[in-house]
């Protein structure tokens, strides 16, 4: 795993060294004691989720609410070097390398409450703090595979270190998602031109596959609570309780690829 990763001041390799990774320039980057390497570059980051919304997040998780998901993403990931941007507590790659024996795996998030459990969410895992809006401290092409589940994309950068053949797994929500509960609480929809956005941000990829995986969760009020206090919906909830409940899960799974699909040669009419 250090060997994929890359000094994000000069891009030049990093080395192991007691509570730092270093690079050749004597560039050094801590170690956290929780398990985590800090690649920041001094300027400030976005804080992230919090550890209320990390707490909640491993809570509702932990109960299997969303293991169609789970299972969807792990089954349909290959197995090599395996880097999820965007983590949060590493559940989704924990998943993945439970699946695959032979796979390592990456965890890269901004919020330090959920490097904290991504660090130690697989013994094959290892976690990173760093700005995945800019530069990766990657290497060119040394993924295998990216998982980008329910986070934003930064497609120039994905498409530089992911392998020419490597696979890049998308969830994303859809305007179903969560439905009954955004309707009670008034919560924040959906965005209706994600999918738009989604293929934008990805242009240069090339689609494997596309599927909507839709499922029922019969919430307790306890639950319920936990699903809006572990998103972004947990800074408009405002007082209101949704009490137990049954939610509709609804997203959409999408693979791609960093090289181009092979082009079928053109059908040619038969002459009668």
């Amino acid at each position: 795993m250090i060997a994929a990763l890359r000094c994000p001041i000069c891009q030049s390799g990093l080395s192991p060294s007691p509570r730092a990774l270093r690079c050749e320039h004597a560039h050094s980057f801590d170690l956290a004691k929780q398990g985590y390497a800090f690649l920041g570059t001094g300027k400030r980051l976005p804080e992230g989720d919090n550890a209320a919304m990390i707490e909640a997040r491993c809570d509702f998780l932990g109960k299997g609410h969303f293991a169609p998901l789970t299972t969807a993403v792990a089954q349909a990931a290959r197995s090599g070097l395996v880097v999820d941007l965007g983590a949060g507590p590493g559940h989704y790659l924990a998943a993945v390398l439970q699946r695959h024996h032979d796979a390592q795996g990456l965890a890269f998030d901004v919020s330090k409450a959920a490097l904290r459990r991504a660090a130690r969410a697989h013994p094959r895992a290892g976690a990173v703090l760093a700005d995945t809006w800019g530069q990766l401290p990657l290497a060119d092409g040394c993924v295998d595979v990216l998982l980008n589940i329910f986070a934003p994309r930064n497609g120039e950068q994905m498409r530089r270190v992911l392998r020419p053949d490597g696979q890049l797994v998308v969830v994303t929500p859809e305007p179903g998602h969560l439905l009954e509960l955004r309707q009670r609480l008034a919560l924040l929809n959906v965005d209706e031109s994600k999918q738009q956005r989604l293929a934008a941000s990805l242009s240069g990829f090339s689609q494997l596959t596309d599927e909507v995986l839709s499922w029922p969760m019969e919430l307790s009020a306890h639950d319920a609570r936990q699903l809006v206090l572990m998103g972004p919906n947990a800074f408009h909830e405002g007082d209101r309780e949704p009490g137990a409940m049954t939610v509709t899960a609804s997203v959409r799974l999408s693979t791609w690829t960093g090289r181009p699909l092979p082009t079928r040669p053109a059908a040619h009419d038969e002459v009668l």
